[in-house]
């Protein structure tokens, strides 16, 4: 049966940390029952941190990570030994004493009591009778852990009590799991109908307060991608984030304005709350889930959950933190970090504790945030919500939009957003989506939008319309003037966005007097703004940032018109209010011109020129020089950008093209679909077209994992070949596969006549390629030599082997020489196949007829004779190869002469094998043997046959059998834990966990056996006497450890006497044997 365990009984993460919750002050115990060696539990124990259950965890990975067998069951039963050795201790200790209801505690039954409930130690307390006063001093040590303080209260009990009984302790204990059932219940039950009035009243239109919902008749999942390794791959679920079962216990959520991070956390609100089947919530004891924008100036994160999430509820902040620090099943979500008042600030608060892991280090917990706090945990996984794709959109409509209305009323919203494509990108935006939706559903009127900002004006419109539509007719006339006279709150919007921290929320008592008590309430009925309770009392803030960014931009627009400063944007960049930059542009072209200038001057400001450009609805030949000087740096397209910012990049480039602007540069970043062209154009990853342009010069293509096979190539060429002005099209990057060759006949003919460079840049060490357009084959670009040095592919490294090979391919069919292929623990059990070098991830590695060296390292590589024969055929269609370097395991006998291919023999190759302590021997390839490789005399030193590294006992039991063979001498091998075992003739050493057997070595000099744990029998060291008397060079045999060696060992007088002179010690015990 394989090594593979079945994912019934593989151990989690989970697991190991429920465990250490339950039994954290039992972790030595533990960790003797699993044979976690004493020295590691002496390291983890000395770690300068008072955390048991950090402690006990960490000595629960170290036994996953290093055991043979790291099952459950394994587990399960270490467990169950532990508390049944706890027992019979006691029972014995019991019937000395007669009495087990006056048996004092012990330590281990202390440790115990800590780790169970350890958040409720004050209870403890008061069931001990221990006085307040005490338990206020235990309090106020700084830096204890729960499981601490509840150890303190322990040994306070038993100094003050005489001989302290585990019936009162027991007793004690159950009253307090009573207490606690109590309070987690009532705890647990409050949140839920706290978050079920959140769940159960979303408003997708803030002015159309009437309209209703719960959480689950309008969530739609958006993507939602996890960062590994650099690179952002795709989830299938949202659920999947807290599933995620190799994220750190701390998730970042990242996601831009209105991209639903907020409701996702009410989604997982309600899948707690409804017990909805299959979610990764459903079997949560606690959820906490806290709006960051509240906590304000709030140090204790018990204290928020009191004011905001059980402000009706008759529980006390301290029974909040017993629960919290008692309770196994714990999630907290922290939602929007960005919006934290205080996440900026260098005071320690529970929340930057958090959010640093200093504080809840056992508990998952997720933050969602726009962008990265500027201190955390470095070690926290990071997810991206990247909105709404064609999908998304349409179960939104048919599930929250048109209901019952049917297919038609589907159609007739789809339309819409096909009529307004300059819309399709922003409502990938779920937010603007959601609103997009109802409005074009619901408005007869909806029309055809040339711009972001023209929608943006229709739907604040809308909002007004609807509220005065409402109002009495003696109020209209005095709230309508709020619809266009709303400088003051402009202003309040822009000054808030500006700051060097922003400001999105501002007490009532300001609001009012900013804008006076009218324009509030208009604007508060409106919904645009919204009042919220805050600790310090009431606040206001925007629906929305989207909607700060459209106020605060009529602000900005009126600043452009004037003598401007600025420096009033520095701290107003457009990564964070790009809406703002966009709005303004579209609310005042004439100072448009001034905000573009403005934009182009900024690190990485194109991009959102190019934004800004696009929100002129009207002429645009006035922008023709901004076109211009924009088309004379590269237009880069990447993988990192929205739809969006893809969509302007491509309708600059349509401009240019339409008014001869000449553009230098396309730069398409890692977002070529696989299928790379349709249509004639290029297609990328977002589904977006890119059109040939007829002003554009080069065009580069980089990414990572790209596969370009010739048909696709062929097409490749043939969009190079619309693009009239194009010069150059190169191809850079790490595992994009471009094809070997391209038939010649298949390249557009007016490519070869018009000098077009098609360049494969950086291949292997920096090697620069250019594509012969005659010849359809690759040659070295430039001038001077080209070597390539040494190319590795590793067992660990199979995502770039097929890139490697193929560049190996292409230098080898280029002639440039390669000095040496290593290949390390990657050929797989056939060695070759067809004639090639088989990998284990089943591609093949052809000769290369500029080849130099072949290194292959595989220490459970096993080559025997007829594959070593099929190796060296390969080396044979090597044209260049000088050395052909092994370290596997190899055949000990010879290689048959006659089957070695003749013209290896006459090219003088050396086939060299690796063996132990740099001991080195050459294949002789006219007689087919080994033989030391080398001039001098050859010694191996100290060799370990240990339990941690069974997987390489076969070859060092095989390399030390040649060297035996080879009459080399052996000075010392050492066997650890391996508990050898000799045959009765003393034949040879059998290594049971292994499954091997050490031969006689005719040239070993010194054996030494370390086994901790172990009683030896008299057979057993007798028939080890024997295997060392058939040793004939050893001089020394001596056993190391606790082994427990019978006191003599009988039947050995005349096996000692063959041994003369040489000494036989066991040096746990200090005595020679004999």
């Amino acid at each position: 049966m394989s090594g593979t365990r079945s994912k019934e009984s593989a151990v989690s993460d989970d697991d190991l940390r429920n465990l250490s919750s339950k039994i954290a002050g039992l972790w030595r115990f533990l960790g003797r029952e699993l044979e976690i060696p004493q020295q590691t539990l002496d390291r983890i124990g000395s770690n300068n941190t008072e955390d048991v259950t950090a402690k006990c965890y960490q000595s629960l990975l170290d036994w996953r990570n290093n055991s043979a067998n790291p099952s459950k069951q394994v587990l399960e039963d270490a467990r169950r030994k532990m508390n049944s050795d706890t027992e019979e201790r006691s029972d014995s200790s019991s019937d000395r004493q007669g009495d087990h209801k006056v048996h004092p505690v012990t330590e281990q039954q202390r440790l115990a009591s800590s780790s169970e409930k350890a958040g409720m130690w004050r209870y403890l307390g008061e069931e001990l009778h221990i006085p307040k006063s005490v338990l206020d001093n235990i309090e106020m040590k700084p830096s204890r852990e729960a499981v601490n303080r509840c150890h303190d209260v322990l040994l306070q009990w038993e100094q003050t009590t005489s001989e302290p009984p585990r019936l009162v302790l027991m007793q004690a204990q159950q009253k307090v799991n009573e207490i606690y059932t109590g309070l987690e219940e009532k705890l647990a039950r409050a949140l839920k109908m706290t978050y079920k009035k959140q769940y159960d009243a979303i408003q997708p239109i803030p002015y159309i307060r009437d309209r209703l919902y719960r959480i689950d008749r309008i969530f739609v999942e958006g993507g939602v991608k996890v960062l590994v390794a650099g690179s952002w791959e795709r989830l299938t679920s949202y659920q999947d984030i807290l599933k995620d079962k190799r994220a750190t216990l701390l998730r970042v959520i990242e996601g831009d304005p209105g991209y639903g991070k907020s409701t996702l956390t009410l989604e997982f609100a309600y899948d707690w709350g409804e017990g909805v089947k299959g979610s990764p919530v459903e079997n949560v004891r606690i959820l906490i889930i806290l709006r960051l924008r509240q906590l304000g100036g709030v140090q204790s994160i018990y204290q928020a959950i009191k004011w905001f999430l059980l402000s009706e509820e008759n529980v006390k902040v301290s029974d909040i933190k017993a629960v919290i620090e008692s309770c196994h099943s714990v999630k907290i979500i922290l939602d929007g970090h960005d919006e934290y008042p205080d996440r900026d600030s260098e005071k320690q608060s529970d929340i930057r504790k958090i959010v640093m892991r200093e504080m809840f280090q056992d508990l998952n917990v997720s933050l969602t945030t726009r962008y990265l706090p500027k201190h955390y945990d470095q070690s926290a996984r990071r997810y991206k919500l990247t909105g709404f794709d064609d999908r998304a959109r349409d179960e939104y409509i048919r599930k929250a939009v048109v209901g019952d209305a049917g297919e038609q009323a589907v159609r007739r919203v789809e339309q819409k957003l096909k009529d307004n494509p300059i819309l399709s990108d922003l409502c990938d935006v779920p937010l603007i989506f959601v609103m997009f939706a109802h409005m074009a559903h619901e408005k007869k009127d909806f029309r055809k939008f040339k711009s972001v900002t023209e929608f943006f004006r229709y739907m604040i419109s809308c909002f007004h319309h609807h509220l005065l539509s409402k109002m009495r007719d003696t109020n209209v006339g005095r709230m309508r003037r709020f619809e266009n006279d709303h400088a003051s709150l402009d202003q309040m919007a822009f000054d808030g966005l500006s700051k060097e921290h922003q400001q999105l929320s501002w007490s009532e008592e300001e609001v009012r007097r900013q804008l006076g008590d009218d324009c509030c309430e208009y604007y508060v009925r409106l919904g645009i703004l919204i009042k919220e309770e805050v600790a310090t009392g009431v606040e206001i803030r925007f629906y929305h940032k989207l909607f700060c960014e459209w106020f605060a931009a009529h602000h900005l627009a009126k600043l452009l018109a004037g003598n401007w400063d600025p420096s009033v944007l520095r701290h107003a960049h457009p990564y964070d209010l790009q809406y703002m930059y966009r709005f303004a542009c579209g609310i005042s072209q004439d100072s448009s011109k001034r905000l573009i200038n403005y934009l182009r001057k900024l690190p990485g400001g194109d991009k959102f020129t190019i934004l800004c450009l696009l929100e002129q609805t009207g002429d645009l030949n006035k922008f023709v020089n901004v076109v211009s000087d924009l088309c004379k740096k590269t237009l880069k397209i990447s993988e990192d950008d929205n739809k969006l910012v893809q969509r302007s990049t491509l309708q600059l480039l349509e401009i240019a093209s339409s008014h001869g602007v000449p553009t230098v540069c396309l730069h398409v970043d890692g977002c070529l679909s696989e299928a790379v062209t349709a249509g004639g154009n290029l297609l990328l990853n977002s589904g977006l077209h890119v059109q040939p342009s007829s002003t554009l010069e080069t065009i580069e293509i980089t990414g990572k994992g790209l596969d370009i096979p010739e048909e696709k190539m062929i097409r490749l060429l043939a969009y190079a070949e619309k693009c009239e002005k194009l010069r150059k099209l190169t191809f850079q990057g790490k595992q994009l596969l471009i094809p070997v060759s391209v038939q010649a006949e298949k390249i557009p003919p007016s490519l070869k006549t018009r000098t077009i460079e098609v360049l494969l840049l950086h291949s292997l060490e920096g090697l620069d390629y250019n594509l012969n357009l005659i010849e359809g084959k690759w040659v070295k670009h430039g001038s001077g030599a080209a070597r390539i040095g040494g190319v590795y592919l590793y067992s660990d490294n199979q995502d770039v082997h097929e890139w490697r090979v193929r560049e190996l391919t292409r230098a080898s069919a280029a002639g440039i020489p390669i000095s040496c292929l290593h290949l390390k623990g990657c050929v797989s059990e056939a060695v070759t196949a067809g004639g090639n070098i088989l990998l284990n991830s089943g591609l093949h590695v052809p000769p290369s007829s500029t080849l130099e060296t072949i290194e292959i390292t595989g220490k459970n590589l096993d080559i025997p004779e007829e594959k070593m024969i099929r190796l060296l055929t390969y080396a044979e269609e090597c044209e260049k190869l000088k050395k052909l370097t092994l370290q596997c395991l190899l055949p000990l006998s010879a290689v048959p002469a006659e089957q070695i291919p003749p013209s290896l023999k006459t090219r003088n190759i050396e086939v060299l094998l690796l063996s132990l302590e740099e001991l080195v021997y050459h294949l002789n390839l006219i007689q087919g043997k080994w033989v030391k490789h080398g001039t001098g005399t050859a010694e191996i030193g100290d060799v370990t046959l240990y339990n941690g590294n069974p997987d390489e006992h076969e070859w060092m039991v095989r390399e030390l059998t040649r060297a035996s063979t080879a009459g080399i001498p052996i000075a010392r091998v050492d066997i650890a834990d391996c508990s050898p075992v000799a045959d009765q003739s003393g034949s040879s050493l059998a290594l049971p966990r292994s499954q091997l057997s050490l031969p006689i070595l005719s040239t070993l000099q010194e054996l030494q056996i370390w086994d901790s744990d172990r009683r030896m029998d008299n057979t057993e060291v007798v028939g080890i006497l024997r295997y060392m008397a058939k040793c004939t060079a050893v001089r020394v045999l001596v056993f190391h450890g606790p082994m427990l060696l019978p006191d003599r060992v009988q039947g050995a007088e005349s096996i000692l006497s063959t041994l003369g002179s040489r000494n036989v010690t066991d040096t746990h015990n200090e005595v020679n044997v004999p």
